[in-house]
């Protein structure tokens, strides 16, 4: 597959200490040919999230046509919801925006390296896959240990949607998911919030799209460093497997 353009989806939900960094990030990453489209979503934050946002929105406007590195770096195109909505409704309102071939969606949060995108990128250049996921478990890269019940819990998850999707993922709930704009096109996404996980990857499966997964890095954050799922979130998980799995036709 040739691909021109890459769309980056970032969600962010008070992470005005880390937005601009990751922003950064993602604009030094080198793709070759393949251009960059940054869609950030400021989903209701109550920090200094959407200042942060927009100063780096008019430096981005002022450099957009001025160089090729700016034109290599990505343009930022900014969203912004009024209240908190959720992980599932920020990649809603990205995916009414983006422009590009394929998309990568991107934790505003430093725990993962957009300089793997290349990792993801290849099998889907190969023609051999229409969705990437990036996994956190099968990785020879570096990985921040911490919590064992986290881990247990995306462990359990993980398998109970593999069971009834009959996929072999290691990590189901990894924020890194790449895919086709064509995969972008014919999933009707309804949830709002972290069912947005279980909900594409049933729906992925329904649809007999070709799915590969690759190792990435970890540097996971721990509570006092802004870490926001929470043990109801991972109910909320189990829900929407059973309900996108067997009581869905979608």
């Amino acid at each position: 597959m040739i691909i021109k353009k890459l769309s980056i989806i970032i969600p962010s939900y008070n992470e005005g200490s880390t937005i601009a960094e990751v922003i950064k990030r993602v604009k030094k990453v080198n793709l070759g040919p393949i251009k960059k489209e940054i869609i950030v979503v400021n989903d209701g934050s109550t920090d200094q999230t959407a200042k942060v946002l927009a100063k780096l929105k008019v430096k981005s406007d002022l450099l957009a046509n001025a160089t090729h590195q700016a034109l290599q770096a990505g343009k930022l195109i900014v969203l912004t919801h009024k209240v908190n909505l959720g992980k599932g409704a920020t990649v809603k309102s990205a995916l009414k925006k983006v422009s590009g071939d394929v998309v990568v969606i991107q934790d505003a949060d430093l725990e993962y390296n957009p300089n793997e995108y290349k990792l993801l990128l290849q099998p889907i250049i190969e023609g051999k896959a229409d969705v990437v996921y990036g996994s956190r478990f099968v990785s020879t890269q570096a990985r921040r240990i911490l919590y064992f019940w986290h881990s247990l819990g995306n462990n359990f998850l993980t398998t109970l949607s593999n069971i009834f999707t009959n996929l072999n993922l290691t990590d189901m709930e990894t924020c890194y998911k790449m895919f086709t704009s064509d995969v972008a096109s014919k999933l009707n996404i309804q949830e709002n919030r972290f069912g947005f996980d279980p909900e594409f990857t049933s729906k992925i499966a329904k649809n007999k799209f070709k799915i590969y997964e690759v190792g990435v890095s970890y540097s996971g954050r721990d509570y006092k460093e802004g870490k926001k799922i929470k043990w109801i979130d991972g109910l909320t998980v189990l829900w929407c497997i059973i309900k996108y799995n067997l009581l869905s036709n979608d």
